[in-house]
């Protein structure tokens, strides 16, 4: 049996309104729990932010929506619908690909659409290699979701389920790269559904093949935009959670918990002391642990994900062959991996994700002008440049990047740009975020599943954490999930898994799901 927070639970405070926190107001709402909500901020949202500078409105964090079944599940919890509140846009393509060669692929969620894409682009033998890939991609997620992502971990041996046999026998703990390979020679076509370990924070040489689970959220699931941005979605949940009954007290900084014994009794903002009978805690893993007093024991430290510099910029201009998400590859490949996770270097060849928001919704900017969020992956704090010295690097690597981007055919985008905001991960690490990375510890296989650092903290019998540092992990989904995990241990009631999508090879979503 799954532990719980024992005794009295009726009144919990969340701390924190990010996609973890705003969904583990919901669930706990939809269990008849009485909800606090304190964020130190003015809006909710967490890295799911918003910026608003000379007419544009900026998305600080994700740029677009996978899985939206579960933020349905979280709006289910207290009788609403994601659709309701929350007009999304599937995208088509989901991706678009630029290779250094001068080719280039749109990705599709669609299978035909893709597999005509795939033949166009490598021949034949490729589009047969990615109906294959398509349908593992697909045994994965039905052999994962339920037994290994949605769900609290006590101990490895809840690993002994006939799912673990299942995942073993589809290759899941093999190498992601050989997985891929398996059924794709193509090695751009292998980037394409192999880049999504960046977001794990392992290379695909080394990544488990079972995170091929984020292609399929990625390639198959479907991929939307919300109307509004990314924000609409935190926006919505925090308007869905007030109309259920919860208080949300916003610019409430947490300076510290009250407890007695093992049991925190209060929580304590600069503004007020908060009496509760449980708490959550969604700030990134060593703010959590300070404020619960230390960090647990663990074996082996940390590893954390490379981080990012991402430039907002706003210009008077745009591309034709930006698509919302475009892919930017470098020549390099390994390479640039080795450089982002073991010898600590900036991009010597960089792969960058562009997203031209304003594709789907050109409401996010001025009338006539453009919205492009420029992703450049970089070293962690850790292994790369430290905090500090991002004060002078910022400005030089802004210019690398976008020299680097005219470079490749986006000509004068340097001087089309009207108004930008920089974020390196000197800003991160200011926001309290480990190794000055926001995708948090990596899921190296130490530190995944049972085995990454737990939502209950021992020695603390009723504080739950959540978030991207937690179980089950990194990415809107999985921070999603980890809202709906923490209030399971303290309601004990585990709500409906997520539905494990049962389609045939051809089948894909194609509108705005219910």
């Amino acid at each position: 049996m799954t532990r719980t927070v024992p005794g009295r639970t009726d009144h919990v405070v969340v701390v924190g309104a990010g996609l973890s926190g705003l969904a583990a107001t919901l669930h706990l709402l939809g269990a008849g729990r009485r909800v606090t909500l304190v964020e130190r901020d003015a809006l909710p949202g967490g890295r799911a932010g918003r910026l608003e500078r000379g007419g544009y409105r900026i998305d600080t964090g994700p740029t677009v929506l996978t899985m939206p079944e579960i933020a349905d599940e979280a709006f289910a919890a207290v009788g609403g619908t994601l659709r309701d509140r929350v007009d999304l846009i599937p995208l088509h393509p989901a991706y678009r690909a630029l290779f250094a060669d001068g080719s280039s692929i749109d990705v599709h969620t669609d299978a035909d659409a893709m597999e005509a894409e795939v033949e166009r682009f490598a021949g034949a033998e490729e589009a047969a290699g990615y109906r294959r890939l398509r349908g593992w991609l697909e045994r994965l997620y039905r052999a994962q979701m339920g037994r290994f992502i949605d769900t609290n971990f006590d101990s490895p041996f809840q690993l002994l389920t006939p799912d673990l046999a299942r995942l073993a026998a589809l290759g899941g703990f093999g190498r992601l790269d050989a997985g891929i390979g398996r059924h794709l020679r193509d090695e751009r076509l292998r980037r394409v559904f192999s880049f999504q370990a960046l977001y794990a924070g392992v290379p695909p040489a080394r990544a488990l093949a079972a995170y091929a689970v984020i292609a399929y959220m990625d390639t198959v699931a479907g991929v939307y935009f919300p109307r509004g941005g990314m924000h609409a979605l935190p926006r919505a949940m925090a308007d869905a959670a007030a109309e259920a009954g919860a208080d949300l007290r916003f610019g409430r900084d947490v300076v510290r918990l009250e407890r007695s014994g093992d049991r925190v009794t209060a929580v304590v903002t600069a503004h007020e002391r908060i009496p509760c009978d449980a708490v959550v805690l969604t700030p990134d893993l060593p703010v959590a642990y300070a404020l619960l007093g230390r960090p647990p024991r663990r074996p082996l430290r940390i590893r954390h994900a490379p981080s990012a510099v991402v430039l907002h910029a706003g210009t008077d201009r745009t591309w034709p062959e930006l698509a919302h998400h475009t892919l930017s590859f470098g020549t390099a490949w390994r390479r640039t991996f080795d450089e982002l996770t073991r010898t600590g270097t900036l991009m010597s060849d960089p792969s960058l994700l562009i997203t031209r928001p304003t594709a789907t919704d050109p409401t996010l900017a001025p009338p006539g002008h453009h919205l492009h969020y420029i992703l450049a992956p970089c070293p962690n704090t850790d292994i790369g440049p430290d905090a500090a010295a991002w004060g002078d690097l910022a400005p030089r690597y802004r210019d690398s990047v976008l020299r680097e981007l005219e470079r490749r055919g986006f000509d004068g985008l340097a001087d089309a740009v009207d108004e930008q905001a920089l974020v390196t991960p000197a800003d991160w690490h200011a926001q309290g975020h480990a190794a000055g990375t926001p995708f948090s510890a990596a899921h190296t296989f130490a530190q995944t599943g049972p085995f990454r650092p737990r939502n209950l903290v021992r020695g603390t019998a009723n504080a739950v954490l959540a978030g991207c540092g937690t179980t089950p992990g990194v990415g809107v989904p999985t921070v999603l999930l980890s809202g709906k995990l923490a209030a399971a241990r303290i309601t004990g009631r585990h709500a409906t898994p997520v539905p494990r999508r049962r389609r045939t090879a051809s089948a894909a979503p194609e509108g705005t799901p219910s």
